[in-house]
């Protein structure tokens, strides 16, 4: 079979309303990561090479700069998704001995991956404390023996537990954890390196926050909320992380010249105070003032070419962050609406997703919605000729597409 030279990768027109949509590739990468990785795949670079000594070197180090003026950490690690850099940290500082977590942290995360089936595959021994709603540091102390070997805390960035709870905070259990010495681990996973409550988004736990309480071990995502490449990031006392980084399995998920230039272009952007041009964080400080507009000028030329077909207007709606980041929150956004006359609206959605160019939006009471938020003058134009395509397909093509 002839395969040709087409990638099997497609470019979509997002309008699901999810910004940072793992189904759909997460974060899209700014100009300035994609000239990075650009740069590094065309040249040989010095991805293990220390020019200077003129001996090997080690990855981790062109990044590490960058991560210790962002986080405040002594070191830190690259692998190639945050749930390695769980796996890794567990296996380093836990096989066969417990780790301490409360119950109302054992979250299932993307893709049915469970962290209870995580510590258990890196060889740690779960110990699970207090209920799904209540935990207090009593419980953490009650829970310690002799074959304890780290306190856990997980942010559950994928659900919220609202009403009568108790949890304790980071730094309770960084001083129980300093008290026993017993090292604190904390799975932050959105990986927030800023306050978005200064662009008006809901607040995030910052990875900085966690070293300056005194953290030993922190993992975070590098993409979803830091917008960079896909990546998990490991972060803390240089102790630790030199164990971590000793690691047999460090080999099997150390990342390759293209993450690291992605991440370096990316952490430099926020070192510059440039992180609101990370395409992540300006879809979702978009204002929606302008997304109206957006909405607005779609739905009229949409409305003119599926007239018969469907109904068309615009509406106020709502987005969400997505991959598990502020899971209970929406952000306020305005829609495209297609309620379709004559055919189904699973086939109206059927023949946009079926596009030379798919677009993805979503079906809610008998109508197809567009959300306007991740959508910019160059993906109109798509719209607009995948729209004019649809009408000439149901007009041509009528007993096939009235199912």
């Amino acid at each position: 079979m002839d395969y040709g030279l087409k990638s099997s990768l497609k470019k979509i027109i997002n309008v699901t309303g999810t910004v940072i949509h793992t189904n759909l590739g997460r974060s899209m990468l700014s100009k300035e990561a994609i000239q990075s990785v650009e740069f590094a795949c065309a040249n040989y670079v010095n991805l293990e090479y220390d020019v200077e000594s003129g001996q090997r070197g080690h990855r981790d180090r062109l990044t590490e700069d960058l991560i210790k003026e962002l986080t405040g950490c002594e070191a830190s690690i690259v692998v190639n998704n945050n749930a390695a850099a769980v796996l890794l940290c567990l296996n380093t500082l836990a096989q066969g001995k417990e780790a301490i977590v409360s119950r109302g942290e054992l979250v299932e995360i993307g893709g049915s991956f469970r962290i209870p089936d995580v510590i258990q595959s890196s060889g740690a021994i779960l110990k699970e404390i207090g209920t799904t709603n209540r935990t207090y540091i009593k419980d953490y102390q009650n829970a310690i023996n002799e074959n304890t070997a780290l306190l856990m805390k997980i942010h559950t960035s994928n659900y919220k537990i609202e009403g009568s709870t108790a949890n304790p905070n980071i730094d309770e259990i960084v001083a129980l954890g300093r008290e026993k010495s017993i090292p604190v681990i904390e799975d932050l996973g959105s990986g927030a390196l800023i306050d978005l409550s200064k662009y008006g988004l809901p607040s995030e736990p910052i990875v900085k926050n966690s070293i300056k309480v005194g953290v030993d071990v922190v993992t975070f995502s590098g993409d979803k909320l830091l917008g960079g490449p896909q990546a998990g990031i490991i972060v803390g006392k240089e102790k630790f992380i030199n164990i971590i980084r000793n690691n047999p399995l460090m080999r099997c998920v150390r990342v390759g010249k293209m993450t690291i230039s992605a991440l370096d272009a990316t952490l430099r952007m926020y070192i510059n105070g440039k992180e609101d041009q990370i395409p992540s964080i300006a879809y979702l400080i978009r204002p929606v003032e302008d997304i109206r507009k957006v909405a607005e000028d779609v739905s009229s030329k949409l409305r003119e070419i599926l007239s018969g077909i469907a109904e068309v207007w615009d509406q106020e709606g709502t987005s969400q962050v997505g991959s598990g980041s502020l899971p209970v929150e929406s952000i306020q956004s305005w829609h495209v609406a297609l309620k379709p006359i004559n055919i189904s609206v699973e086939k109206l959605s059927e023949l946009f997703r079926h596009a030379e160019i798919p677009v993805i939006g979503r079906i809610n009471e008998g109508c197809l919605l567009m959300d306007m938020r991740t959508v910019y003058s160059g993906e109109i134009r798509y719209l607009i000729e995948i729209s004019n395509g649809i009408e000439r397909s149901v007009k041509y093509n009528d007993k096939r597409i009235y199912t």
